[in-house]
């Protein structure tokens, strides 16, 4: 009988992405199991035809709210407890996701040393990690304890993404994705605005979630609210360019293209800016690649993106799409 993995990680985006590499390994290390990952709906997506993962366990988390949890939720528990894994791994460190490795009834129960709400309680053994590092060697760490091998070369499984319609990827185009759930990350609209004006005539393609309205320039194709997951990642594989706010979609580009530039705010690059070494950060008005951040001395403070940031980084793109065939 091939080992079961119960892979435990249901959000968020951005997350989802950093543990691709880890899941990866442990397919390396146990080529014959049968890995199931517990996921939210939302989500699932991400992983559609995922090499490394033989099921999905949905998570419908929309779905527990209100009165009718408990009618929703006990339904859910039941099926969990038929996975009866040999082994569950916890890469979210909640105490919701540990008692999903619980209730799955797994023989061992994995986790990480800086798991919070009590999780590590329910852990049968714990991997060490550093808070300070990566999430995406964080992750590996706690592979590696699981019996993945160190020494693989990283994969992060993306699917291709849908094809939007009526959307012609020629002449190439920058996407802007400037919307990020955490308080103070989004940019505002006049700094959305002022980029389409200075990478005229370049198309620019604004995307993401937002309750804001633009009223986008000519060169600005504005398609906030109006694409899938899937159609976002195919955007972000035939962009010439990307220019994120640190996100989900963020994490999306790192793995896909090294055209990218993160823009951070408040939160710190060397923990969860983009996984990608020739990747570009922008932080406190200065811009480094990834490669510097240890040598860089702006990490330790933090200010808003504002308008007149806008100019440096466009000579980034810039001066990348000059280098491309002609737009």
């Amino acid at each position: 009988m091939p080992v079961k993995i119960l892979i435990i990680k249901p959000s968020s985006l951005g997350d989802i992405v950093h543990t691709l590499p880890a899941v990866a390994a442990i397919r390396d290390g146990h080529p014959d199991a049968e890995i199931t990952w517990v996921v939210n709906s939302e989500y699932a997506t991400l992983l559609r035809g995922n090499p490394d993962v033989d099921h999905l366990h949905i998570f419908p988390r929309s779905e527990f709210r209100g009165f009718g949890t408990p009618a929703q939720l006990l339904p859910w528990i039941r099926k969990t407890r038929r996975l009866q894994p040999d082994a569950a791994i916890d890469f979210q460190g909640l105490l919701r996701s540990a008692l999903i490795a619980k209730a799955s009834r797994a023989e061992k129960i994995y986790g990480m040393s800086d798991s919070r709400e009590g999780s590590r309680l329910f852990y049968d053994k714990i991997a060490s990690v550093d808070r300070n590092e990566h999430a995406v060697d964080r992750y590996l760490k706690l592979a590696e304890a699981f019996g993945a091998g160190s020494n693989q070369s990283l994969r992060f499984p993306i699917p291709s993404g849908d094809a939007l319609p009526r959307f012609d990827p020629f002449p190439g185009f920058v996407v802007l994705h400037p919307h990020a759930r955490g308080r103070g990350k989004s940019i505002s609209p006049m700094v959305i605005q002022e980029f389409c004006r200075v990478l005229a005539p370049t198309r620019v393609v604004v995307v993401g979630k937002s309750h804001r309205k633009l009223s986008p320039p000519e060169n600005c194709v504005e398609l906030t609210n109006q694409t899938t997951l899937l159609q976002l990642i195919w955007l972000l594989r035939h962009a010439s360019f990307i220019i994120s706010v640190d996100s989900g979609p963020m994490h999306i580009a790192a793995a896909l293209t090294t055209n990218l530039i993160s823009i951070h705010t408040w939160t710190d690059p060397r923990r969860v800016g983009p996984y990608n070494e020739v990747a570009f950060i922008w932080k406190n008005g200065t811009i480094v690649r990834v490669s510097d951040l240890d040598s860089a001395t702006v990490l330790g403070k933090s200010r808003p993106f504002r308008r007149e940031d806008v100019p440096a980084v466009a000579e980034i793109v810039m001066s990348v799409l000059a280098q491309q065939p002609a737009l």
